[in-house]
């Protein structure tokens, strides 16, 4: 199922992408002196789909660590979470061992058992 979904995607985005180098060829002069474009020494001839694939490119890096960054507070909640049940876990079971009545303490949690 996953491999269908994965060409259903990846098959027509492969071809919009030919089609766009196909049809845009040409070169462009990319400037990166915005007081005397007319100057080659801070310039670069490109191909236009490669100015915009790499204009797709950095756009979706620089929202992807910007994404990274805002999402860091849960992820420190999480690992401050997880330290939080294994310290607890750890209590649990020091207090069956110790206890000389075991058998009225409740079972211990387990992950992945369907509660």
């Amino acid at each position: 199922m996953r491999n269908l979904l994965t060409a259903i995607v990846v098959i027509p985005l492969a071809g919009i992408l030919i089609l766009l180098a196909v049809a845009n060829r040409t070169p462009v002069t990319l400037s990166l002196d915005p007081f005397t474009p007319d100057v080659s020494a801070y310039s670069i001839q490109l191909p236009l789909f490669l100015v915009i694939l790499l204009a797709i490119m950095l756009g979706v890096i620089v929202g992807g660590i910007a994404d990274w960054v805002r999402q860091g507070r849960y992820r420190r909640e999480a690992r401050h979470g997880r330290s939080e049940v294994r310290r607890l876990e750890k209590e649990a079971a020091e207090l069956r061992r110790t206890s000389g009545n075991a058998d009225n303490l409740p079972a211990p949690y387990m992950r992945g058992n369907g509660r």
